[in-house]
């Protein structure tokens, strides 16, 4: 995952208050139940200490759903706000939070946002008739999902049923413009494609129209197709089968890049080119060396030093001292390490602690080695 979309956070100084909270509008009295699940996260953060303008902040965009538009579909959301009142991150769920959090503290908790973000697996969903798409983009955290409706020409789209002289031309005709619709369609996608880079391509709707689409996609991202039955475009139809297949694809992708991962430190660890546990992680990532951080969901109770910038890091005083940082501070691991992560420009996949070799709770796949990394040869 780039969590680059991070920066903000990390180069703010905190406190922080990182909220986590269900938004969701699934019911008659949904905005009252709004209210009241804002309130208590409201009460929770200012028993903890936090600046009213701190609350009122957070306040203010978990009730934006209660305005409508497009906030009023979120199922959840992922706020993180500054101490002066700026908010620095605010993105939608996957759906409501696995993980409800309302906390002030002197660093955002992140580890738990990241892996209920959109994006994390960037795909595309079309829903697909003879006249046009509805195209939905998920692209990596960070970014705004994307959504756009692509309209073709709908003259003479149906085949004409009767006989006599005009049948075939008619026939003729609704075929051409399908296909020129479809055309469009592939167009569109073939451009997202270029830009985000999506792991798969979800077709649904008409069954004629997604044969046309598929026949028409190019060398780019034809390999990326998953088609189903379930979906349309027409008013009031079921699309519920269409986002449980989506989830069902992400699921799978994701469990693909979490094995990835730890294959990769295996893999790598062959030539020197990985470590793992958190003191020689903390060492490389102080050199900039890691390319991926790799980090599982559950974390030990462990504390880390850290000085005036997020690289400068220890396992204990001395070795700020050694760094000749002025300042240090103690810093829950897993906060310190995605921090250090974005300062450093790695990516970072979170994995469940099971997956990663000798219950270990990280490990990295490093850009180089030098003389003091672990059976590494210098650069």
């Amino acid at each position: 995952m780039d969590v680059s979309f991070l920066e903000p956070v990390v180069s703010t100084p905190g406190p922080f208050a990182t909220v986590c909270a269900d938004v969701s509008h699934t019911t008659e009295n949904a905005d009252t139940e709004l209210d009241l699940r804002v309130r208590a996260v409201a009460e929770k953060l200012t028993g903890q200490g936090a600046p009213e303008a701190v609350v009122e902040a957070v306040r203010g965009r978990l009730l934006q759903g209660n305005e409508g538009g497009e906030a009023g579909t979120w199922g959840g959301r992922a706020v993180v706000v500054a101490a002066d009142g700026t908010v620095v991150l605010d993105q939608p769920l996957v759906g409501s939070p696995r993980e409800e959090i309302a906390e002030w503290s002197p660093q955002a908790a992140l580890l738990p946002l990241l892996t209920q973000l959109p994006g994390r697996v960037p795909h595309i969903v079309v829903v697909i008739d003879r006249v046009g798409a509805d195209i939905t983009v998920s692209a990596r955290p960070g970014q705004t999902i994307e959504e756009k409706e692509v309209e073709g020409d709908s003259f003479q789209i149906r085949k004409f049923q009767g006989g006599g002289w005009a049948h075939h031309r008619y026939q003729h005709n609704a075929e051409n413009k399908w296909v020129h619709n479809a055309d469009n369609v592939a167009e569109s996608i073939a451009s997202m494609v270029r830009r985000l880079q999506p792991k798969f391509v979800l077709v649904a709707g008409d069954i004629r129209a997604r044969q046309i689409l598929t026949d028409r996609a190019s060398e780019l991202w034809k390999d990326l197709v998953v088609s189903m039955d379930e979906g349309g475009r027409a008013a009031g139809a079921d699309l519920e089968p269409v986002r449980q297949r989506e989830s069902e694809l992400v699921a799978e992708h994701e469990a693909h890049e979490e094995s990835q991962a730890v294959e990769q430190i295996e893999a790598a660890s062959a030539h020197g080119l990985s470590v793992t546990g958190t003191a020689l992680v903390v060492e490389a990532l102080r050199k900039s060396q890691v390319e991926t951080l790799v980090l599982a969901d559950q974390q030990d109770d462990e504390q880390l030093f850290v000085g005036g910038s997020p690289l400068e890091l220890g396992m204990g005083q001395g070795d700020l001292e050694a760094l000749g940082s002025q300042e240090m501070h103690a810093v829950p691991a897993d906060r310190a390490l995605v921090a250090a992560a974005v300062a450093s420009k790695a990516d970072l996949v979170v994995v469940p602690r099971a997956a990663l070799p000798g219950d270990i709770p990280v490990a990295a796949v490093l850009r180089y080695t030098d003389a003091s990394t672990p059976g590494g040869d210098p650069a």
